[in-house]
């Protein structure tokens, strides 16, 4: 049922062209990644670039999709042009230098406070929040579940406990963040309470493949935030542990039978989130675990993951309102095995791939909500993650010279620079420096 949209979402490649030469007589090959800008047929052409710096387009004028009612309204600049940084920090002066027109802001310190400088101040330029209503997230640490020391769920609902996300959230945050407690947080394909009605009689097919507590009890994050609910979570986590056959000695948490330590690298490609692991560490030491946090460059993280050489890395995970096919490589167990594939965590379990086929089949609306809740609880009861946070909004920053319809789309969120023009009124008004 979901082949029609699917191919319907595959970009139209003009064989002629991959088939020619370029103009220095090379014949292309459509399997390489070329450095001469491709012949397309959207609104706009590469106009000009520089490899990992930047890139420039420019409206087509006699593009054949102009006057169709969906194109109306929208590509309405002659030129735009994206600049790539390598560091967030020089991103972010170049917006207050007024290098870069428009800013999407993802570090919940920065909005806070960054953006206190005086062309603010005297509104030239604008903060606005966008509601996201297109996507459900689940960001979170996730575990290499490939490596024994985290095949035992309760060893990973143990890492769970020992997470203080509402004091991370109001030392590092201040306060921006909400827990994320599905794999589609923020959408109506969420679960919550218990298992009711046709999710119910989805779930009762894999009744003995899944925890029994997920027919009794909803989901939730452990709650910190004071005193004695962190030592309240810790001595849960400590249970788990010592159910999963681990106890302490000597300060350290070590295997019961074999004596070994336990041990765990959190990796990132991220520096932004080193001080998020730094936050989480000491937490994770007080249970007796050894803990090392290690950031390394973006090439040597994507081939550690590719090969599966990893602990514990920072996932997120966009989900579509309309979810099919793509769950197969997020959770299915044949992707487990797929170097570079989506399925990090190493999920191989038959319900969640049950579930899978439940989501791709679904015959109406109604069952495709219901069966992805219940790919959802199934999920979560099997603690392969531990939920960090979400922000309901897309944050951005702009210079005040452009101007966007009352009514914006539904789902767009932003819809920059799509739906947005130039407004030379506002323009006169906030010259842009040279």
């Amino acid at each position: 049922r979901e082949l029609p949209p699917i191919v319907g979402q595959l970009p139209i490649i003009p064989k002629h062209w991959w088939q020619g030469t370029d103009k220095n007589g090379k014949k292309r090959d459509v399997a390489q990644p070329p450095l001469e800008p491709p012949l397309g047929s959207g609104p706009y052409r590469v106009k000009d670039f520089t490899p990992g710096r930047t890139i420039v387009y420019e409206r087509v004028a006699d593009y054949w999709g102009k006057d169709l009612n969906v194109s109306i309204g929208t590509n309405n600049f002659q030129q735009v042009r994206f600049e790539y940084y390598r560091d967030s920090t020089v991103s972010l002066e170049a917006f207050k230098g007024d290098q870069i027109d428009w800013r999407s802001e993802s570090s919940a310190k920065n909005w806070a406070t960054a953006y206190d400088f005086p062309a603010l101040r005297d509104k030239k330029v604008v903060k606005e929040e966008f509601p996201v209503t297109n996507i459900g997230v689940m960001q979170a640490f996730a575990f290499n579940i490939r490596r024994d020391k985290f095949k035992d769920p309760r060893v990973r609902r143990a890492f769970n406990f020992v997470f203080d996300f509402e004091d991370m959230n109001k030392q590092l945050f201040f306060g921006q963040y909400k827990r994320v407690s599905s794999y589609f947080f923020g959408t109506e394909l969420a679960c919550s309470g218990i298992p009711q009605g046709l999710e119910l009689d989805i779930l009762e097919s894999v009744k003995d493949k899944v925890p029994p507590d997920l027919f009794t009890k909803p989901y939730t994050n452990p709650v910190g935030g004071n005193p004695q609910a962190v030592r309240d979570n810790l001595r849960t986590a400590l249970s788990l542990m010592r159910e999963a056959g681990y106890e302490i000695r000597n300060t350290k948490l070590v295997n019961a039978q074999t004596g070994e330590a336990f041990q765990v690298e959190l990796l990132t490609e991220q520096p932004a989130f080193e001080r998020v692991m730094l936050f989480y560490k000491p937490s994770l030491e007080r249970l007796g675990i050894a803990v090392t946090v290690r950031t390394i460059d973006t090439s040597q993280y994507e081939n550690r993951l590719r090969q599966w050489d990893f602990d514990i890395i920072i996932y997120s995970q966009g989900e579509s309102l309309s979810p099919g096919n793509e769950q197969r490589g997020y959770w299915g167990s044949r992707a487990a095995d797929i170097p570079g594939s989506q399925n990090q965590i190493g999920i191989k379990n038959p319900a969640v791939d049950a579930m899978i086929e439940r989501v791709i089949f679904a015959k109406s609306r109604e069952e495709l909500v219901a069966a992805t809740r219940a790919l959802d609880r199934v999920l979560l009861w099997n603690f392969y993650v531990v939920p960090q946070w979400t922000y309901p909004f897309a944050r951005t920053a702009r210079w005040d010279r452009f101007s966007r319809p009352a009514v914006m789309p539904k789902y767009g969120q932003s819809a920059f620079p799509t739906v947005w023009w130039w407004d030379a009124d506002k323009a006169a008004k906030v010259p842009q420096r040279s």
